[in-house]
């Protein structure tokens, strides 16, 4: 993927291949978002996948902090931007694509099949343990 940064007044946007624009404040928000807590979840509150992760991350132990972009304001534009991190092609809108999104200690995990991949073969924990998520 190519970024191409525009500025038009005071707002910086980022354009990808033409594939529409969406603020820089977009991924600062998303990067506060994710700093906010150990364990950061981007849901939408009707995906089942989502709901599993939730009960994954509360079943061991852990409190995720959790944005429903269903419920948010800017839920549409985060979800693009979202997207666009992980790699995905699809534009976003009312479809949950790629969702949920997980952030361990403001990084990002990647979507469901990454972090189910993490559980299984043993690495999530102590990525928990380091962002401070975990006490085992």
């Amino acid at each position: 993927m190519q970024y191409k940064t525009e500025t038009r007044g005071s707002l910086s946007y980022n354009k990808v291949n033409n594939m529409g624009v969406f603020p820089s404040e977009t991924l600062a928000r998303i990067e506060s978002m994710a700093a906010e807590n150990a364990v950061v979840i981007f849901s939408v509150s009707t995906c089942c996948m989502c709901h599993a992760v939730k009960r994954l991350f509360r079943g061991m132990g852990v409190s995720p902090a959790v944005h429903e972009l269903d419920l948010h304001p800017y839920g549409v534009d985060i979800h693009r931007a979202l997207l666009r991190l992980l790699g995905c092609s699809s534009g976003g809108g009312t479809s949950p694509g790629a969702l949920p999104v997980v952030f361990i200690g403001g990084k990002m995990v990647g979507a469901m099949e990454r972090v189910m991949a993490s559980h299984i073969n043993g690495s999530l924990v102590p990525l928990l343990k380091d962002a401070g998520a975990l006490w085992l």
